[in-house]
């Protein structure tokens, strides 16, 4: 289905359950001519992940289902090209950023953060 993405529009699936953050963060990128999927939870994060081949993931690590952890780990096993992925987490231990790193995390995001930040490091590993 790679005729169904605008020439410009790289796809970006969001998982977050935080309906304000995914609001924001799409009205940014959209801004920007991403093409946004948003997903509520770990498991349909997974599901959207396999259905719509997004060109990158943004994943919350703590969410209901399925954390981004376990997300993260099992995409890591199943997909032969790893997805481009940012984590985004409100939580401060060193210890998830480096496990998330060890997953192979592409950038690792501490909210509250500015959309700028997001959409530098979206730039960044989406070049156009």
């Amino acid at each position: 289905m790679a005729d169904a993405k605008q020439a410009t529009g790289k796809r970006i699936l969001l998982v977050d359950d935080d309906n304000e953050i995914v609001d924001s963060m799409r009205i940014a990128l959209e801004s920007k001519g991403y093409q946004i999927v948003v997903a509520r939870d770990g498991n349909q994060g997974l599901a959207l992940a396999e259905r719509e081949d997004p060109d990158l993931m943004i994943l919350d690590m703590m969410m209901p289902k399925r954390s981004g952890f376990l997300v993260l780990e099992k995409l890591r096993r199943t997909r032969p090209v790893p997805i481009r992925v940012i984590m985004i987490t409100a939580n401060e231990g060193s210890r998830h950023k480096a496990y998330a790193e060890m997953l192979g995390v592409d950038d690792y995001i501490r909210k509250p953060f500015a959309m700028d930040r997001l959409i530098e490091s979206v730039q960044r590993l989406l070049p156009a």
